[in-house]
């Protein structure tokens, strides 16, 4: 599986350990940014890494809460962005709402939770049926 990863200054350690991981688990990597301590705006790593979207299968997002580029990423058509904090929400987010981006907060989350997570969310699938038109509801335009 192709994934995408992005951060901004506050999640750029957290994004780093998680595109280990998946190199580890033998997935290709793209890393929209950023790398290092240096102050960057998360819309705008978020609107890179969305506008990436040839390049990647699924997307992991990251920033300080999670939220900030959980919101970002989500003013863009097609993308389905779930901030997840626990194992349900990674299952849940793929089975009933197919998303193809995740976003951690790194300064609330525990690295080894995130690996965990990811590896639910990478692995769920999407169920479809009766999710199927609730998760086109989504696109108003």
């Amino acid at each position: 599986m192709r994934i995408g990863f992005g951060s901004d200054h506050a999640g750029y350690v957290l994004k780093d350990r998680l595109k280990a991981w998946a190199l580890s688990q033998h997935h290709e990597v793209v890393d929209f940014g950023t790398e290092g301590p240096a102050s960057v705006d998360y819309p705008d790593i978020a609107h890179r890494a969305v506008e990436g979207r040839d390049k990647w299968d699924k997307l992991v997002l990251v920033c300080g809460s999670g939220i900030g580029i959980s919101i970002a990423a989500n003013r863009h058509a097609d993308i389905r962005c779930a901030l997840v904090t626990s194992p349900e929400h990674a299952d849940l987010a793929r089975q009933h709402n197919d998303a193809n981006a995740i976003a951690f907060g790194q300064r609330l989350t525990d690295p080894l939770q995130a690996e965990y997570y990811l590896k639910i969310f990478l692995s769920t699938p999407f169920e479809g049926g009766r999710h199927q038109g609730r998760v086109e509801k989504i696109e108003l335009a």
